[in-house]
């Protein structure tokens, strides 16, 4: 029994049997009373789920996650519903591998699903440029920077990613470190982990430390194992490495593991800084010594700017957050002589 079958069986059109059902106050008592009395008798059930699903259409904001095990995601995806759900909306949130192409899955969303807006935690810069003109709703990429793309409907909140790990490399070298790799990201000029490892070569050239990119980085995905992997490989190929940069807390959490697997301590032996600030850094032992980037405004701003620009169609912004190193004790002070 469908709607269609209502409206055939009481002699009313669809949309009459429509705005009964959904207890439209535009429909005489006499027609209310004749088609609720077809619906008695065949027992019709309405889909409520799909008659949810239509009243969120344009209404609901979709949070689209590329990476399933980066733990900064995490915690911002946690942050993000909870605002969003005081603001009185619905949110649905999709995760997608690391490598998939979110904005062609965001554009599919938006033909099926029509979401007010999106949000999206990190980004593929090179698919945006080539693929989200056939977007036309409010968006916002974190933890990317998306101003100099051009779109009118795409705005950005991020992290110097840069100058962060410039300051980072920096820190290591103030504690005796001239020996430093970099651990972690994809190093594509389009992705998060390019801007650290420019960071990481600035650093390097403005204190004159050695740095051979092909042979002191060590590119991995974003989780626990890769950076396990990762690291045993970086320190097999430069065993005289003092220090590791990782480019995300996770990949230095994996590192650390590494280490010991090897025989080696940290910070005694070898030290490790990792980047993101995620809760979980804190417990470690040691406790992690990073780069702490503020999610709680990463979010705050990412909703604020989103729900604005649906309700009022302003121009996009493009804002970056200020984060904080975080001395833990994953880091030793070298001697001269080390």
């Amino acid at each position: 029994m469908t709607i269609k079958d209502i409206a055939r069986l009481s002699g009313y059109g669809v949309a009459t049997v429509s705005r009964v059902l959904n207890n439209h106050p535009d429909v005489s008592q006499e027609t209310r009373q004749k088609v609720l009395a077809v619906v008695e008798q065949h027992g019709f059930q309405p889909n409520n789920n799909a008659k949810h699903l239509k009243q969120q259409a344009g209404t609901s904001i979709a949070v689209i996650v590329k990476g399933t095990q980066n733990m900064l995601f995490a915690d911002l995806v946690e942050r993000l519903q909870s605002l969003l759900r005081e603001a009185g909306r619905d949110v649905t949130v999709y995760y997608l591998d690391e490598d998939a192409d979110e904005v062609a899955y965001a554009v599919q969303m938006c033909r099926e699903r029509k979401p007010a807006g999106i949000l999206f935690l990190g980004g593929d810069r090179e698919l945006f440029s080539k693929e989200f003109g056939d977007i036309a709703i409010p968006c916002v990429l974190l933890t990317n920077i998306a101003g100099d793309l051009g779109f009118d409907n795409l705005s950005s909140i991020t992290t110097d990613d840069q100058e962060a790990s410039r300051q980072a490399v920096h820190f290591l070298a103030g504690r005796g470190h001239r020996h430093i790799g970099m651990l972690g990201g994809n190093w594509s000029c389009f992705q998060i982990g390019h801007s650290r490892f420019l960071g990481c070569v600035q650093a390097c050239e403005e204190l004159g430390l050695p740095f051979d990119g092909e042979r002191q980085c060590e590119p991995c995905r974003y989780s626990l194992a890769d950076g396990y992997t990762a690291a045993r490989r970086l320190l097999e190929r430069c065993p005289e490495l003092t220090a590791i940069f990782a480019v995300s807390d996770v990949t230095a959490m994996g590192a650390i593991r590494a280490l010991r697997d090897l025989g080696k301590r940290v910070p005694e032996d070898v030290s490790v800084m990792g980047y993101d600030g995620i809760a979980i850094a804190d417990f470690l032992v040691p406790r992690l010594t990073t780069v702490r980037q503020n999610t709680q405004h990463i979010a705050e701003r990412g909703v604020d700017v989103l729900l604005r620009n649906i309700e009022r169609s302003c121009q996009p912004l493009h804002e970056v957050v200020a984060f904080q190193l975080i001395e833990g004790e994953s880091v030793a002070r070298l001697t001269p002589e080390t």
